[in-house]
């Protein structure tokens, strides 16, 4: 009875309950149908709580509000996938042919390419998670300003991670189509990350000077590269 209480209450008849038994046959045969239609619209919103929620939101509102919320689905997929390394989400969120428009050199295309990466980065930092600084929803759109933060201690290539602290940004652009990322234009702040992992000295933009160097030697190099500063005082 309970089975059947079900199907009354998504068929929304409940005198029925008391008619013949070929209607018992027919809400039985319509009952196989609802469990097995009910799983696939489940499935399809079950994963929204635990989705990345981005600090800031903005979207066109001249878009339609289930189109706009489809995209935004999308993107925090992939986005969430960063923060997990959960592939299920990766493949959930990119379309079947999608392609990356700025693809790293030796970085496979399609969707083995960013499957690749995310191993690649959780050897050398394990703990590595995003979050969703800013989120733009225009047109067919997305772009999604990421922050990533963990720790090196893994390793990346050749180099052992000592524990080092990773914290840097990226900016990705995704053209959404059926509801999945068909492409997706990205840049990295390679920059920071390199200083960080150890690959670069970490350097300041004036003047060259590394990180801890003192700051006489900066004048000092400042002197050889633009000679003794001028006197403008009077004399």
């Amino acid at each position: 009875m309970p089975f059947l209480s079900k199907v009354w209450f998504v068929t929304g008849s409940a005198s029925g309950l008391r008619r013949g038994i070929a209607e018992v046959r027919l809400l039985n045969l319509m009952a196989i149908v609802v469990t097995i239609s009910i799983p696939v619209i489940y499935t399809f919103a079950a994963d929204t709580p635990l989705l990345l929620e981005p600090h800031n939101l903005i979207v066109d509102h001249s878009l339609p509000r289930e189109e706009a919320d489809t995209q935004i689905i999308a993107a925090r997929r992939y986005d969430t996938f960063w923060n997990t390394g959960n592939e299920t989400l990766a493949r959930a969120s990119l379309a079947p042919n999608f392609a990356d428009i700025t693809l790293p050199a030796g970085r496979p295309q399609g969707i083995a390419g960013p499957l690749a990466a995310s191993r690649l980065m959780r050897a050398a930092i394990p703990d590595l998670r995003c979050e969703i600084e800013q989120m733009i929803v225009a047109g067919d759109r997305v772009v999604t300003h990421l922050r990533f933060r963990g720790h090196f201690t893994g390793r990346f290539g050749q180099i052992q991670g000592q524990g080092q602290t990773i914290n840097f940004i990226a900016t990705d652009i995704y053209r959404v189509a059926d509801g999945r990322i068909a492409e997706n234009w990205h840049i990295e702040d390679n920059l920071t990350l390199q200083q960080e992992l150890g690959l670069i000295p970490k350097m300041i933009a004036s003047f060259g000077r590394r990180v801890g160097e003192p700051e006489a030697l900066q004048k000092r190099a400042s002197r050889k590269m633009c000679g003794p500063s001028p006197n403008y005082t009077n004399s």
